[in-house]
């Protein structure tokens, strides 16, 4: 079946490349590539959505900013030793 589609020209300009290297066409490319997209599996609408569990009341769990790793080490450091004076 024949049919018309609007291709951006980088995409095609790749297009014609790999069809080049491969020996084949840019049609027949083209519909290898539907092909794969189709196979693919869809999303499935009855599939609950993932929820990550977690304990408490929600909100921040530390203190400490959790992105410095040297503060937080830091931190544990006078937590357990104490501070020198």
């Amino acid at each position: 079946m024949r049919t018309t589609i609007t291709v951006d020209s980088q995409v095609m300009e790749q297009l014609k490349e790999r069809a080049a290297q491969s020996g084949g066409s840019v049609s027949r490319l083209i519909e290898q590539a539907v092909r794969l997209f189709l196979r693919a599996p869809t999303a499935d609408a009855d599939e609950e959505p993932f929820e990550l569990v977690t304990f408490g009341a929600g909100g921040r769990f530390s203190q400490h900013n959790l992105d410095k790793a040297s503060a937080l080490l830091e931190a544990e450091d006078l937590e357990r030793y104490g501070r020198r004076e």
